[in-house]
């Protein structure tokens, strides 16, 4: 009896062990499954960003590239197709590196110089950079605008870009004021009241005359330093760039 009893608790003993390792060795096939159902981790799954590196090959539109001219400018002289030259004078950065050093050369045209009379408006000088060289020969491409001159007040620069000098100012009021009180004197010397308004009127009409045909000039000396922005993204490499 007590050995059937004992048969009878090994059996019962090893089918607990039997059902103990079916729950703790799950079947392959659902080990697949279920490392297969995984979420990917935070890095796998993040996307590439593409935005963390920013394009160091151009220098954006807006851009401030100051100049200082080694060939002076006027309207007196200079012609359109005429080319001019300077070299910049501070440092062009872009994140934190310079890409065009001082002492870079820059070079350009003279698109208009024209040098109306002052009855048709004001001189203005219109100039298109184009190069920019590098100390190490690297010729760049550009295209900019000019924003300002350091020979105010003499100049102006409009918002296209074109550098005016002065039109009528009160100097010319004075000369016209001069010239008819210069006639007015003579006029009263030679034939009295009447000869004075005749001699005002002669003085004003030589005065007025004399304006009408006068030019006015404008002119950029060199040395005049010329701050300009970029119109649009300038590209780093010089295969941009004529040879």
């Amino acid at each position: 009896m007590k050995k059937l009893v004992f048969l009878l608790l090994c059996a019962a003993l090893a089918t607990l062990a039997a059902a103990q390792n079916t729950t703790e060795k799950p079947s392959a096939a659902r080990v697949a499954e279920t490392t297969w159902r995984q979420p990917p981790s935070a890095a796998a799954a993040a996307p590439a960003n593409t935005m963390a590196n920013p394009d160091l090959s151009a220098l954006p539109a807006g851009t401030a590239v100051r100049m200082k001219l080694e060939t002076p400018i006027s309207t007196m002289t200079s012609k359109p197709g005429d080319r001019f030259a300077g070299r910049v004078t501070e440092p062009v950065m872009l994140n934190g590196k310079t890409v065009i050093p001082v002492g870079a050369a820059l070079e350009g045209r003279v698109m208009r110089a024209s040098e109306p009379r002052r009855i048709r408006g004001t001189p203005t000088i219109d100039l298109r950079p184009e190069l920019v060289v590098m100390p190490d020969g690297q010729r760049l491409a550009l295209n900019a605008v000019v924003v300002d001159t350091s020979a105010r007040p003499q100049t102006e620069v409009d918002e296209e870009g074109r550098i005016k000098g002065r039109g009528r100012d009160g100097r010319d009021w004075k000369e016209t004021g001069v010239a008819t009180g210069a006639g007015a004197v003579i006029g009263a010397v030679a034939g009295g009241g009447k000869g004075t308004l005749i001699g005002a009127a002669t003085g004003a009409t030589a005065s007025v005359v004399y304006w009408l045909t006068k030019r006015k000039s404008a002119t950029l000396p060199a040395g005049t330093e010329i701050i300009m922005e970029l119109s649009r993204p300038m590209s780093l490499s010089s295969s941009s760039a004529g040879q």
